[in-house]
């Protein structure tokens, strides 16, 4: 027999006249959320007899899982690579602006560097749950210094690193620990980086290949070893070819081992990559594109000189570059206007676009089973959406963090 008493008293918040991402279709639905979480209306009719304490119209808004974005270098004059006596009060600055833009979770991204701006900007900035204040920060994705000097990019020469002593301990010399780490691009090609991959992924964080002259053979290597991403994709790498594609080869290769996905980011401004480019990698392997932004201090400011990490970088239009080059350098594109363009540019259906955002790079991080989908249980961090996939509000744990004005 139903007991008519609740398992929990905590207010239940019911959201209706939505349409519901969920096992990869909009579905016109209600969402149930009590205590942060996504409930199973069945379980709460029948065997708790409960009901809604408050309901949100949504207004025939889609409601899909937040974006978490695994590449940001900064944003809104706030550069994370640049040392500050507080770099969490810059990172949660960043992440209360890109609240607006459907962010929920995010991975702040620090540049090739000297060691010391690494010992001491990663310990200020810990992992932590989002909320008012802002989009919750799943830990660091560190690019570089173990990279290619020759696709190095907008990453200065100077503090490029190699794998010296074979290991961890060149880790721990440049980062000073691996803590509130979660992710760490590196060149396969380097000298001892197999074991590096493989101790990394061991200790639970993330390995992307990216800025590398890698032949398809060292990446397929790295992937066995445990890497599972490749740093925005086609940019800062060898060019597709026919005998060796390189990392671009990962999207299509049979030497993945069983059960195992590569993710690999692409940037969809516009700029960082042809919509036909875009369009190849999409098609050839749909269900590991994650977007990501990889935007700079300069996202959300005017046209001018700004700074990414120790470069200074010069904002043309929608172009970043390093000053007095045309060396492309991170964007100033919003994760919305990302998942815009690439449904436009793709013509993928609206959830996939949704997905790339949401679902990919939760699953890259292995935390799918709570963030990046809308099943019973999950966090309910939403991002509601009108039909040009515009954000209309965001919302954490349940709570509405924030709305677009009338």
């Amino acid at each position: 027999m139903p007991s008519n008493k609740s398992v929990s008293d905590a207010p239940i918040t019911q959201f209706i006249n939505c349409r519901v991402l969920r096992d990869h279709v909009l579905q016109r639905d209600d969402l149930w959320v009590r205590e942060g979480k996504i409930l199973d209306p069945e379980k709460l009719f029948f065997d708790e007899q409960g009901y809604a304490d408050r309901r949100v119209d949504c207004e025939g808004s889609i409601i899909a899982p937040g974006f978490i974005d695994v590449q940001i270098n900064g944003g809104f004059g706030v550069d994370f690579s640049q040392p500050s006596e507080d770099a969490g009060a810059g990172v949660s600055l960043v992440g209360g602006r890109i609240l607006e833009h459907g962010v929920t979770s995010f991975l702040p991204t620090l540049v090739t560097s000297p060691a010391d701006v690494y010992h001491k900007v990663l310990p200020q900035v810990k992992v932590h749950s989002g909320g008012r204040h802002g989009a919750g920060v799943l830990g660091f994705h560190l690019e570089g210094p173990f990279i290619s000097v020759e696709k190095r990019g907008a990453h200065p020469e100077k503090y490029l690193r190699t794998f010296r002593s074979g290991g961890v301990a060149d880790l721990m010399e440049a980062y000073g620990g691996l803590d509130h780490v979660a992710m760490v691009t590196l060149a396969p090609e380097l000298s001892s980086s197999q074991a590096v991959v493989q101790e990394l992924c061991r200790r639970g964080v993330t390995v992307s290949l990216g800025h590398s002259v890698a032949n398809l053979q060292q990446a397929e290597d790295a992937v066995r070893h445990g890497a599972s991403f490749i740093t925005h994709l086609f940019n800062a790498m060898l060019p597709f070819h026919h005998r060796d594609p390189g990392i671009v080869g990962l999207l299509t290769s049979d030497q993945i081992p069983a059960g195992r996905t590569v993710y690999y980011g692409m940037i969809a401004d516009g700029i960082h990559t042809n919509p036909a480019a875009l369009r190849i990698a999409h098609r050839a392997h749909p269900s590991g594109l994650v977007l990501v932004t990889d935007a700079i201090a300069a996202m959300g400011l005017p046209p001018g000189r700004h700074t990414l990490g120790q470069q200074v970088i010069e904002i043309q239009g929608f172009h970043a570059y390093v000053a007095g080059t045309k060396t492309l350098s991170g964007s100033i594109a919003t994760m919305d206007m990302c998942v815009r363009h690439f449904r436009h540019a793709s013509g993928c259906r609206v959830e996939e676009a949704l997905e790339a955002a949401s679902l990919h790079p939760a699953q890259l991080l292995g935390i799918s089973h709570r963030k990046g989908q809308l099943d019973y249980g999950s966090d309910a961090d939403l991002v509601l959406l009108d039909d040009q996939l515009n954000v209309r509000a965001t919302y954490i744990s349940g709570e509405e963090v924030w709305r677009k004005g009338p």
